[in-house]
């Protein structure tokens, strides 16, 4: 048996065998039906780092909170528990410790290893060293893992070590057989290092030969969840990516062909419950009734981390009975965010009267504007932060549209002042006979008669300081609200 908490089999390049029982049959113990009951909290994505600091452990925090108040059997955290390599003594890793300390004393606690980019491998490593009154495993390679012991977590003593070691994994990539006294199966797949397959195999057939791979690994699976099933024995798959045909918290849906899974690759595997993490949003795919049912589930985010984010947030609580399985989201007090739009320059008064209009206390605000570049000096950044001054923090994003100067070939070639503005005119498709008139007039005409025969035309002096026309509506306001 492999060493505590290690499941061996790589998540990289190399190809996993799953090897196959003589009798092509998983063998179990006991062949009567046990009545287990249990209850795990489902968490993902927590992204904790100094940009989201807050709001991951003000959320984090609250799901700990509910999920001992709701006496949870177990605690699965699918990846992404950090937002990049933190340093120990860092502040964020300090509080993700705490928390998840204050997690494993009330229950055990499964981390599945996330994204590479979030989480570099090793980083989960630290929380097998806790000490805390339960294990934290750590499944950060291929393999099952089960969760040992009959009697209540909440019951066990803390100064025994025996008892509180409830996890057993694995010596390859799967069981030979259901080990007496398992209290639930989970089946970890950690979050693939698609640079390393693009090595293996090449880049251009990396994607497809991932999903492939990763296809015939959750089938092998099939036999020992099915056996476990059938003696009563909760299974749960746990892994991160993306499942075809998920939508995003942007609202985008990945139709693409470089996904990891299929939900027919997944439901496939012959799991009761598949906890996901990668994608931000809360989604659930189900199959079957009763005893036969079948869930896949993305927790979504722990926390609103980007404005736009659709979808409540929160953890999800699985309950697994006689009658089946069936998750809830159980939701965490995330940021709100407001969007405010302006097609073209921003409008203090529009402004003033959206921020009136709105509860903006404790509220993620981003005002967004677009304008051409001779005009973004005009955009007036101060006071749109002091006309936003109740939000919690304010996000101010101009986008500035170019000024596209054409030439027109030959024009430092031409002798005359109109022939270049004719020359002109024809490159940038304008209306040259009014320019050529205004042209005349300054040439031949003295500077006192222009003027006096501006001043002679009725409003001219309105129109030249830049009256508005009363037609017209100001720039264009919207508002984009989540919750």
């Amino acid at each position: 048996m492999s060493a505590p908490g290690q499941l061996p089999g790589g998540t990289g390049a190399q190809r996993v065998e799953v090897p196959r029982i003589p009798d092509g049959r998983p063998r179990a113990h006991g062949s009567h039906r046990q009545a287990h009951r249990l209850r795990v909290a489902h968490l993902s994505d927590l992204h904790y780092g100094p940009r989201h600091l807050e709001e991951a452990d003000r959320c984090f925090s609250a799901a700990v909170d509910r999920a001992i108040e709701l006496a949870v059997d177990v605690a699965v955290i699918s990846g992404d528990a950090t937002d990049h390599a933190l340093d120990l003594h860092a502040p964020a890793a300090l509080r993700l410790l705490a928390q998840v300390r204050r997690l494993a004393d009330h229950c055990p606690v499964l981390m599945l290893q996330g994204t590479w980019s979030h989480e570099p491998p090793g980083t989960l490593s630290v929380f097998r060293m806790l000490g805390s009154r339960h294990r934290v495993f750590v499944a950060d390679r291929i393999g099952q893992v089960a969760l040992m012991g009959n009697a209540s977590s909440r019951d066990l003593s803390a100064t025994d070590a025996s008892a509180a070691d409830l996890w057993l994994a694995s010596e390859g990539p799967r069981f030979a057989e259901v080990s007496p006294g398992a209290r639930a199966v989970f089946t970890c797949i950690p979050s693939i290092n698609k640079a390393a397959v693009a090595a293996a195999v090449g880049a251009t057939t990396a994607a497809a030969a991932q999903g492939e791979q990763l296809a015939w690994l959750l089938q092998g699976y099939a036999g020992i969840h099915g056996l476990a099933r059938a003696a009563g024995v909760p299974t749960l798959a746990v892994s991160h990516g993306t499942v075809f045909g998920c939508v995003t918290e942007h609202g985008v849906p990945m139709a693409g062909f470089d996904h990891e899974f299929t939900t027919g690759a997944l439901f496939g595997a012959g799991a009761e419950a598949t906890l996901l993490g990668h994608i931000h949003r809360h989604q659930v795919w189900t199959q079957g009734e009763g005893e036969r049912r079948q869930c896949i589930a993305y927790a979504g985010s722990i926390g609103r981390f980007h404005h736009g984010e659709q979808g409540d947030k929160g953890f999800l609580l699985w309950e697994f009975g006689p009658d089946g399985v069936d998750c809830r989201l159980e939701p965490t007090p995330a940021r709100r965010t407001l969007d405010i739009v302006f097609e073209g320059r921003p409008d203090l008064d529009q402004l003033r009267e959206a921020a009136s209009a709105q509860e903006l206390a404790g509220v993620s605000v981003r005002v967004r504007w677009t304008v051409a570049d001779e005009d973004r000096h005009e955009v007036d950044r101060g006071a749109i932060e002091r006309a936003l001054s109740g939000a919690a923090d304010v996000q101010l994003e101009g986008r500035i549209v170019p000024v596209v100067r054409t030439r027109a070939p030959g024009i430092s070639q031409l002798v005359s002042l109109a022939e270049k503005v004719r020359a002109w005119a024809t490159a940038t498709d304008v209306h040259a006979p009014p320019l050529l008139e205004c042209l005349e007039r300054v040439t031949t005409t003295e500077p006192e008669d222009i003027v006096a025969a501006a001043l002679a035309i009725p409003d001219a002096g309105a129109r030249a300081q830049g009256g508005l026309d009363p037609a017209g509506t100001g720039p264009r306001l919207d508002l984009f609200e989540t919750a």
